[in-house]
C-alpha cells in the first residue's frame, strides 16, 4: 500500500505523540528533517560533537587532496643524459659483498684475468657488482700496467650504466697520464669538472699535476694548482713537490724557492712534510750553495727534527744527493733508510727508492750493482712494476749490455710483471743496433701476439731495418700482418712497394693494390697511383694496372647486380609466402570474381555485359 506525502507525515507525527508523549509536541512550522534522524535533539547534538571529534582525528578526503597538491613535488630529472649518482658503500651487503670479497681474493692471488672476467660476467647477472668492486679490479690493472684491460673494463661498466665515483675518474685519468695520452686525460678531467655530480679531490689534482709536469707542461700544471686553491682546497705539499721538481727539471732555482715560500705562507710559516725538501736542496745546489744544501739535509734528517719523513720524502732527498755528486752520502742515507724501515709502523723504503738507487748506480756506470739492488727489493716487500723494469732495461741497452737486459726481460714473467710496448721497442731497436735482425723481428712478433698495439712509427722502423739487411720477404710478411691492425699512410705503402719493385716482384705489388681496391679504394690515392704507374712503366707493365682496376670494377658491378637479384628474389619469395597464407579475395582477385559473376548470368545478360546485341 502506498501513502501520499501528507498522509506519511501525519502518520509519523502520531507515532511521535504515541511513543514520546513526555515531549512537547512540535508545531509543523518548526519540524525539521534533522529531527527525523534522531530520537531527541540531545542525540543530534551528541552526533554533531562526535563528528567534530572524528574530523579532528581523520580529516576529510578533500582536505587531504588540497594538502597534497599544495606540497611541493620533487622535480624529476628532465635530462636523461645527466650523470647518475654513484652508489654508497652501504650497498656492499649480502651477495654483493660476497662477490666483492671473492674478486678481492682473486686479486690477492694475482689472478687478475679471472677477476676481470668475473666482474664482467657479473654485470648482467642477478648480483651486479658495485662500483667499489669495479674500482678494485681497475686499480689492480693500473698497478700491473695493464692499461688496455683497465680501459676496456671501464668502457664496459659505463655501457652497463654503473655510475662512476671519484675513484673511478682518478683511475682513468691516471691511466691516460701513464700512457702519455695527456690530452685524453685532460678531457676526462674537464668532464669531471663540468658534468660529474661530485667534485674532484686532492688525489685528482695530484694525478693531473704530476702528469702535466712529467710531460713538460709546467705552465698548465701551475694553472691547475691555482684552480685547486681557488676551489677552497688547502695547499698540498705533494702537489707543490711535483711543481718544484718540474722547476728543478727546467733548472729554474728561482721558481723552486718561489713555490716553497708560497707553500710556507699558506701553511703558517713552516712545512712539516719532508716531501718538498729534496727540491729545496736541488735549488741550493743549482745556485752553487752546497753548504746550505747539506745543512738543509741535516736539519731535515737530524735528531729532533719536526719534519715528517715518508718514503717519498726520503726518495726526494736521496735523488738530490745522487744528482749532485754526493754519491757516498746517498749510499749512507740508503743504508739508514733500510735500517729504519719497519712496516707497517714506519715505511721509509718503497719501489721509488730502488728506482732512484738504480739511476744512481747507472749514472756511476756500476751496472752490476744496479741489477743487484734492483733484484734485492723483494727483501723489503717491494715489488717491481713494468715502468721500473723498463727504466733499468733501457739503461742497460743504452750502455751495450743487451744480454743483461734480456735476462731481466726473461725474468719479468716470474715476478708477475707483463712487458708493454716500450719494453719490446727498446729490445727491438737494440737488437737492430747489435746486428741481430732476426731477434728484433721476433720481439716485434711477440709484441703483436701479446695483443699490444705498436704505433706506425715503430712499424716503419721495423720495415726499414729489415729491408736494409735484405730481408724483404720478412718485411712483406709483417706488412700483411699489420695492414688490418694499422692505418697505413702513403709513405708506408710506397716503402714496401718500392722494396718489392726493386727485387722484381711486381705481381706481389699488384696483389697489394688489388686488395686495396677491393677493401678500401680510398687508400689507393692519386699520389700512390702515380708512383705505381711510374714503377710499372719502367718494366712496360703499365697496362697491368689498368686491367687490374677494370677487373675490380667489373667484379664490384657483378657483385652489386647479384646482390640486387638476390634481394628481388627474396622479396618475391616473401610475397609468395604471404599469398599462400591469406585468402585470395583479400588481394582483390578481379579475374576470379568476374568468372563467378559471368557463370551466374543468363545468355542475354552475358551478351549485354559483353556489349553485343542478339538479333531476334
Amino acid at each position: 500500500m502506498s501513502l501520499s506525502k501528507p498522509t506519511f507525515f501525519t502518520h509519523l507525527k502520531s507515532l511521535l505523540r504515541t511513543h514520546h508523549h513526555h515531549h512537547n509536541p512540535l508545531s509543523p512550522a518548526t519540524t525539521s528533517l534533522r529531527h527525523l534522524s534522531f530520537a531527541t535533539p540531545e542525540d543530534a547534538a551528541a552526533e554533531r560533537r562526535r563528528r567534530k571529534r572524528r574530523l579532528r582525528i581523520e580529516p576529510p578526503l578533500n582536505a587531504l587532496r588540497s594538502n597534497t597538491q599544495s606540497q611541493p613535488r620533487p622535480n624529476p630529472n628532465s635530462n636523461p643524459n645527466a650523470p647518475k649518482i654513484p652508489e654508497h658503500v652501504s650497498v656492499l651487503t649480502g651477495n654483493r659483498l660476497n662477490l666483492h670479497n671473492r674478486i678481492l681474493k682473486l686479486i690477492r692471488e694475482n689472478d687478475l684475468q679471472e677477476a676481470v672476467l668475473l666482474t664482467r660476467h657479473s654485470v648482467y647477472s642477478n648480483c651486479k657488482p658495485a662500483i667499489f668492486t669495479c674500482n678494485a679490479v681497475m686499480a689492480a690493472c693500473l698497478r700491473q700496467s695493464k692499461y688496455a684491460e683497465l680501459l676496456n673494463l671501464h668502457r664496459f661498466i659505463t655501457q652497463a650504466a654503473i655510475a662512476a665515483n671519484i675513484v673511478t675518474y682518478n683511475l682513468v685519468i691516471n691511466t691516460y697520464m701513464d700512457c702519455r695520452k695527456i690530452d685524453t686525460a685532460m678531457e676526462h678531467y674537464k668532464q669531471l669538472i663540468d658534468s660529474a655530480p661530485f667534485d674532484p679531490n686532492t688525489t685528482t689534482y695530484r694525478i693531473v699535476i704530476k702528469g702535466l709536469v712529467d710531460d713538460n707542461r709546467l705552465e698548465k700544471a701551475l694553472e691547475i694548482k691555482d684552480e685547486m686553491i681557488s676551489k677552497g682546497f688547502e695547499a698540498d705539499p705533494i702537489v707543490y713537490s711535483y711543481l718544484m721538481s718540474g722547476q728543478a727539471k727546467n733548472e729554474d732555482h728561482d721558481g723552486i724557492f718561489k713555490l716553497f715560500e708560497e707553500l710556507k705562507e699558506k701553511l703558517g710559516g713552516f712545512v712539516d712534510n719532508g716531501v718538498v725538501y729534496g727540491s729545496v736542496m736541488k735549488g741550493y745546489f743549482m745556485k752553487g750553495m752546497e753548504k746550505e744544501a747539506m745543512e738543509c739535509c741535516a736539519d731535515v734528517l737530524g735528531e729532533g727534527s719536526k719534519v715528517k719523513m715518508s718514503a717519498v720524502a726520503y726518495n726526494s732527498v736521496l735523488d738530490a744527493l745522487f744528482k749532485n755528486g754526493k754519491f757516498d752520502d746517498a749510499l749512507k742515507l740508503f743504508d739508514e733508510m733500510l735500517e729504519r724501515h719497519n712496516p707497517p709502523k714506519l715505511l721509509t723504503v718503497n719501489l721509488g727508492t730502488y728506482n732512484v738507487m738504480v739511476d744512481g748506480y747507472c749514472a756511476e756506470k756500476r751496472f752490476d750493482d744496479a741489477v743487484k739492488v734492483f733484484s734485492s727489493m723483494g727483501e723489503k716487500r717491494c715489488y717491481p712494476d713494468t715502468l721500473s723494469y723498463n727504466n733499468l732495461i733501457q739503461q742497460l741497452c743504452d750502455n751495450g749490455l743487451l744480454g743483461k737486459a734480456e735476462e731481466l726481460y726473461n725474468g719479468m714473467s716470474e715476478k708477475g710483471v707483463s712487458a708493454d710496448e716500450y719494453t719490446f721497442v727498446v729490445l727491438m731497436d737494440t737488437c737492430f743496433k747489435e746486428d741481430r735482425p732476426d731477434d728484433a723481428a721476433a720481439y716485434y712478433k711477440t709484441m703483436i701476439e701479446s695483443k699490444l698495439r705498436p704505433n706506425l712509427g715503430v712499424y716503419n722502423r721495423l720495415m726499414s731495418e729489415l729491408v736494409k739487411v735484405g730481408k724483404v720477404d720478412e718485411a712483406k710478411s709483417f706488412f700483411d700482418m699489420m695492414v688490418p691492425k694499422l692505418r697505413m699512410d702513403d709513405d708506408s705503402y710506397k716503402f714496401i712497394m718500392k722494396a718489392l719493385f726493386d727485387i722484381k716482384k711486381h705481381d706481389e705489388v699488384l696483389e697489394i693494390i688489388g686488395r686495396m681496391l677491393r677493401e678500401d679504394p680510398l687508400d689507393f690515392s692519386d699520389e700512390l697511383q702515380e708512383f705505381v704507374r711510374e714503377e710499372l712503366r719502367k718494366e712496360e707493365r703499365e697496362d697491368d694496372l689498368v686491367k687490374l682496376m677494370a677487373d675490380v670494377e667489373r667484379e664490384k658491378a657483378e657483385a652489386a647486380a647479384k646482390e640486387a637479384e638476390e634481394a628481388e628474389r627474396a622479396k618475391a619469395s616473401a610475397r609468395a609466402a604471404v599469398s599462400s597464407l591469406l585468402p585470395s579475395k583479400l588481394f582483390g582477385d578481379a579475374e576470379n570474381e568476374k568468372d563467378e559473376v559471368v557463370a551466374e548470368m543468363g545468355d542475354g545478360e552475358r551478351d549485354a555485359a559483353n556489349g553485343t546485341v542478339t538479333a531476334s
